[in-house]
């Protein structure tokens, strides 16, 4: 299983389309050709027919055959095809220019957090923009005015860059060994105060601050609403929750309650984390209903961008807190396999 756990498909998978130089679709068909396998290495081979309601759904309703190899992994996890699915290779390139355009990015400047929400939520203390030492007023600090900012309640801080994507892109201080110089070298980006995880997580990765995951999107109404949701758990000896070793078990929307399989990044089940043990059955998010509240009305602070997928967890005292939003990449290809169809009623087969 450890073997199975390190291996990162989806990257080798996009490293082998960049050197053959494949187009965009073909790369995606590949990756989820790869995922395809995978899964039917489990389940069995996915039957004919539904291989054909989803070509002739890829066809009809979405525009093309090349929309297909999604619907192929989605069909696989669930057993079946399900009309209202969005493949991944749909929704990047056609449906979020069209929902959240240019302003879904600004989720990719981590600084301008405070800006937009002014929510006690994120743990945000400051910022380094542009050789600026920025508070969350977003004053002018000296840099030894500015530390005593960052350790003025803690011990630990995070430093995100900016356009952070899959868990990259996050660096650790404490006091000792903050240094302008490597900030500098490191670019722009927010410090975040470090988040004493819930007791639960720490049963399975005490090394690695668990994130929930959840999507969230805004109808034409103006009504927000939760559409999908996961955990993430990190790997045993990882220090952050990232992509390539991240184990992910949907969550119930309603209640809360782990699904009784994760995922590896192979997309291999599991019933238990690799290494702690430790199974999903029965087991209830802390505070759950209050982090989708919280995100929910979040949304409602940047309408502009029409789905976005947050990054949440939960603290030692049961408290909520926001790590971060993406309003440019926040694939939905896991919830769409696990939980969908997530967005069956907005109508974005219209952008075909």
């Amino acid at each position: 299983m450890d073997s199975i756990f390190k291996e990162n498909i989806v990257k080798k998978a996009v490293r082998i389309a960049l050197k053959r130089q494949l187009p965009y679709h073909e790369a995606h068909a590949y990756q989820a050709s790869k995922f395809l396998k995978t899964v039917e290495s489990e389940r069995g081979t996915l039957p004919k027919q539904v291989i054909r309601e989803c070509g002739d759904y890829a066809i009809d309703i979405l525009g093309d055959k090349k929309y297909a190899p999604w619907l192929y992994v989605y069909s696989a996890v669930a057993g079946r095809f399900k009309e209202g699915w969005i493949p991944a290779n749909f929704y990047e390139p056609q449906v979020i220019p069209n929902i959240n355009g240019h302003y879904g990015a600004c989720a990719n400047l981590k600084p301008l957090n405070s800006m937009f929400f002014q929510a006690k939520e994120f743990p945000d203390l400051g910022s380094f923009v542009n050789g600026l030492f920025l508070d969350t007023s977003y004053r002018v600090r000296s840099p030894q005015d500015f530390k005593k900012i960052l350790f003025h309640d803690c011990d630990r801080v995070i430093f995100k860059t900016d356009q952070t994507l899959r868990g990259e892109g996050i660096h650790f201080f404490d006091r000792i060994s903050f240094n302008v110089e490597d900030l500098e070298v490191l670019g722009n980006g927010a410090f975040q105060s470090y988040v004493d995880q819930h007791p639960l997580f720490n049963e399975y990765t005490p090394k690695s601050v668990a994130t929930i995951r959840i999507t969230t999107a805004i109808n034409d109404e103006g009504k927000v609403s939760a559409r999908g949701s996961y955990l993430r758990l990190g790997a045993a000896h990882d220090t952050h929750v990232q992509s390539a070793t991240a184990v992910m078990i949907p969550i119930d929307l309603v209640t809360g309650v782990l699904s009784d399989t994760g995922y590896m990044p192979t997309w291999i089940t599991t019933p238990s984390h690799p290494t702690s043990r430790k199974e999903f059955a029965d087991v209830k998010i802390p505070n759950y209903e209050k982090c989708v509240d919280v995100v929910t009305s979040l949304h409602l602070k940047v309408p502009f961008a029409r789905c976005i997928g947050w990054d949440v967890t939960v603290d030692k005292e049961g408290e909520v807190v926001v790590l971060e939003w993406n309003g440019k990449h926040n694939g939905i290809k896991f919830s769409e396999a696990t939980q969908g169809p997530c967005f069956v009623d907005m109508g974005w087969e219209k952008f075909r």
